[in-house]
């Protein structure tokens, strides 16, 4: 058996975080039935463009593949009920809202538990379910803001800068993956669930980590760095060569040592100047234009083949294209294939979440209610059953969805 195998996840999620939270677990196995609201056409990542057509998109297959999908209208009394036999028989309920809606639809532990006390509910809002901001949407870009990362990213004389990826968005998935593993040990140990309040905006606070000690002991002061140079430690930054940009880190001393040798400028050990973390971090405005001007006579080619074999820590400057296509990625298994009616054979880059050496399968992503019949079975509901339910409202009008 796959890791998750017996673990089902009701989950009403939608667009990045939520859904990037859930594909580790469906991933490793976790039955994740996404729960759609069929009045506005189900999760919104079907529809974010450029490459999407109908309710299909590329973006919507990257964040859903190996789930399932049932449309269900939750403020109708019929797709309560199903709701609540689904909860019955399920592990978790997770969400990604504003952080009033769980309250108001009704999905918190306190308002759940009597159909299964061992639930666990996660919330994964953008502020989290209390404090000022609870009711405000919160959006990945808005947080890098707020939480400060903007005016640490970027060149010192340019704007504050956001990271080219949704990275509150994700690491919230993640502190949402392992909040849900953590509450599922607890159920099942203690046989009761509980809640896990969850926001973007505390996750992109806790990712603050030493700058925040940092200010908060010794009142640092953050500042932008040029050429993303490392806060503290130098030389560890982006270098231009001739034809490129590499990055070269030198975070222990042993590191400076082997990279003045590789670079044929062994005399810069024993200047005074830069024989120390502390020497070099005062006299970086000396040392730096020589690296730079070293750096600039040759190929990032050239002088990867003579910091890797040195072993000093360095790698080029990729785009995504070249990323996707180095050596170790493919050597990895990070990039993997499924099949889509619409877009053909799909590839995208693998969950990094591994246990033991069984390899995931991968299914495409779910279209809209693809599962419906499905799970309604496994409920009990028979034809009749299922037809009150639909002439109820509960699946919207997607009634052909759920014909007997």
């Amino acid at each position: 058996m796959r890791p998750l195998e017996d673990v089902r996840i009701l989950s009403l999620e939608q667009y990045g975080a939520g859904p990037f939270g859930s594909l580790h677990l469906a991933d490793l196995g976790a039955d994740v039935l996404k729960v759609e609201d069929p009045g506005v056409g189900g999760d919104v990542g079907r529809y974010v463009p450029p490459f999407a057509a109908g309710e299909d998109s590329l973006f919507f297959e990257t964040f859903n593949r190996n789930k399932r999908s049932i449309s269900l209208d939750l403020t109708t009394d019929a797709g309560r009920r199903v709701f609540e036999d689904l909860v019955r028989e399920s592990d978790v309920v997770y969400s990604n809202l504003r952080g009033d809606v769980p309250r108001k639809i009704g999905i918190t532990y306190e308002q759940l538990k009597h159909l299964n006390p061992a639930i666990v509910c996660c919330s994964l809002t953008g502020f989290g379910m209390t404090g000022p901001r609870a009711k405000e949407p919160g959006y990945d870009y808005i947080l890098q803001g707020l939480a400060g990362w903007m005016s640490v990213t970027g060149d010192p004389d340019g704007p504050p800068t956001k990271s080219g990826l949704s990275l509150v968005d994700y690491s919230g998935g993640f502190v949402a993956a392992i909040s849900i593993l953590a509450g599922l040990h607890a159920a099942r140990r203690d046989g009761v669930g509980g809640d896990c309040d969850l926001s973007l905006y505390d996750t992109a606070m806790g990712l603050l980590t030493y700058p925040a000690t940092w200010h908060l002991n010794g009142g640092f002061e953050p500042v932008r760095t040029r050429n993303s140079a490392h806060p503290s430690l130098v030389p560890f930054q982006a270098f231009e060569a001739s034809d490129g940009w590499l990055v070269v880190g030198c975070a222990k001393e042993k590191f400076w040592q082997r990279l003045v040798e590789a670079i044929d400028r062994p005399e810069l050990a024993t200047d005074p100047r830069f024989t120390d973390f502390g020497s070099r971090g005062r006299n970086a405005a000396e040392l730096l234009p020589i690296l730079e001007a070293i750096f600039a006579g040759a190929t990032v080619e050239h002088w990867l083949s003579l910091l890797r074999p040195a072993g000093v820590p360095s790698g080029p400057i990729n785009d995504i294209g070249q990323a996707l296509t180095e050596e170790h990625t493919l050597a990895r298994g990070l990039v993997v294939e499924t099949e889509h009616p619409r877009f053909g054979t799909v590839r995208q880059v693998a969950s990094p979440v591994r246990f033991g050496d069984q390899r995931p399968e991968y299914r495409r992503a779910p279209a809209r209610g693809e599962h419906s019949v499905a799970v309604l079975r496994a409920l009990g509901y028979d034809d009749e059953r299922i037809a009150e339910l639909t002439a109820g409202g509960a699946f919207g009008k997607d009634s052909a969805q759920v014909a007997p």
